[in-house]
């Protein structure tokens, strides 16, 4: 059984999450995406849950973890969309229509993106990318489902750490284009 998810309600100053840091020069209020909710001034909730290196899907792993039904948390797909790298974000309970996604872009082509010019290109890992706070940022698609539910929960930025916020607001931080993305 699953570890009850560590639950907060996170609104630190954004002084505070930009100044906190270890001796090793890391942050220690937050990831990149935290401090951007929180430089923003929306309201969010931060979900940790133990991190499963086994688990066969990390947005399933978190949606169980969180006890939140699977169509609420949505996965942050990278892709190349007539060789520019796009980010999807769609609920871990379907899968990314490729087609969908590129002509929400404008675009004629759309494949996955090589995951590791993903991280390099995000800053995150795998199963921790997040739409907000990347290293270099991605024209964004934000599956239409998102905005059905009062709120949606992401990645925070590292596996085992989600953040709850409204699909609205996570489509304005982003200039999302919406879209139906997402198949099934």
């Amino acid at each position: 059984m699953a570890k009850k998810p560590k639950k907060q309600q996170h609104r630190i100053g954004a002084r505070e999450a930009h100044s906190n840091r270890d001796g090793g020069g890391r942050r220690v209020g937050g990831t990149p995406a935290t401090v951007a909710l929180t430089a923003a001034g929306v309201d969010f909730t931060v979900h940790a849950y133990d991190h499963d290196p086994s688990h066969p899907s990390y947005g399933e792993e978190a949606a169980e973890a969180m006890g939140v039904s699977p169509d609420r948390v949505f996965k942050t797909l990278v892709a190349d969309v007539d060789g520019a790298l796009t980010v999807a974000v769609v609920p871990v309970a379907g899968s990314l229509d490729l087609k969908a996604l590129a002509s929400a872009v404008g675009g004629k082509r759309a494949a996955m993106a090589d995951p590791t010019l993903a991280e390099r290109t995000t800053g995150y890992v795998r199963g921790g990318i997040s739409p907000l706070g990347q290293r270099k940022r991605l024209p964004t698609v934000l599956d239409d489902s998102a905005t059905t539910h009062p709120t949606i929960c992401i990645s925070a930025g590292r596996r085992g750490l989600e953040v709850e916020l409204s699909g609205t607001d996570l489509a304005k931080l982003t200039e999302a284009v919406l879209a139906p993305i997402a198949r099934g």
